[in-house]
């Protein structure tokens, strides 16, 4: 039928439009193509708006991963095609390594996993038993780490991200990085709490500023409103309580596409 169509146009369009750009990436033989998104476009409705989505993945991110590719050629010794673990094994040094690795490299982790972290609102979750203790313990409640996590949102002047994760005792604590940072790094010149990220937020102003222009603090609440928890949960189960980072798939998210 015609609305059986149209509801097929949309998933299918997302799809040839990423694929395309990874051919394009594959047929110049690069190491790393922009992943596909687990959801559609619109998915992220009313928080997130699609055209925000579009220009984000398909050009921002996309830059990111272009100019890591670049910077890995420059260095020599990369592997004929990247993964995940590659890509998680960069974070540490790749603020010592060149500012290319640094911008590029962060960039295309911290979106990769970012994308991965959120779902639809139509499907609401809430942490698992052992991350929602773990808050709370920390935190005292869900409402205090949205506190605290606005808090590091709305204080990062310029761009950055804000970040929950675990510190090397255990604990779990939120932080900030500016550009394209991230708390894996190594040798990063300004304070930071040191951690293995399990859930950040882009407070960039092209994540954002189509919706809601200059009101950073609207987009970060309602950010809350489609955080995907189940995998946020399983990136503290499976990795970052066992000290471990997390590589930005979307395995164990419930996503209908498990990449």
């Amino acid at each position: 039928s015609r609305h059986l169509g149209s509801s097929l146009l949309k998933p299918l369009k997302m799809l040839r439009a990423t694929l395309s750009l990874s051919w394009l990436s594959l047929a110049f033989g690069e190491t790393f193509t922009l992943p596909a998104l687990p959801y559609e476009y619109d998915a992220l409705e009313p928080y997130i708006d699609e055209q925000t989505m579009r220009i984000h993945h398909q050009k921002h991110h996309a830059t990111y991963v272009a100019g890591l590719n670049t910077a890995l050629t420059a260095k020599g010794g990369a592997p004929a095609k990247g993964d995940a673990a590659f890509l998680t094994e960069l974070q540490k040094s790749a603020a010592t390594t060149s500012p290319a690795m640094r911008n590029h490299g962060g960039g295309h982790y911290n979106h990769a996993l970012f994308w991965v972290n959120l779902a639809s609102a139509s499907s609401p979750s809430e942490p698992s038993a052992d991350l929602g203790a773990a808050i709370d313990d920390r935190f005292g409640s869900l409402e205090g780490l949205k506190e605290a996590f606005t808090q590091a949102a709305l204080s990062r002047f310029g761009s950055g991200w804000a970040w929950l994760g675990v510190t090397p005792d255990g604990a779990l604590k939120v932080t900030s990085t500016a550009n394209q940072d991230n708390p894996l790094m190594e040798g990063l010149d300004y304070s930071l709490e040191k951690m293995i990220p399990i859930l950040g937020l882009d407070v960039w102003e092209h994540a954002y500023y189509l919706k809601y222009q200059n009101r950073r603090a609207d987009y970060v609440n309602a950010f809350w409103n489609i955080i995907n928890w189940k995998k946020v949960s399983r990136n503290y189960e499976e990795y970052a309580k066992k000290g471990k980072a997390v590589p930005p798939t979307p395995t164990g998210s419930g996503h209908a596409v498990e990449l």
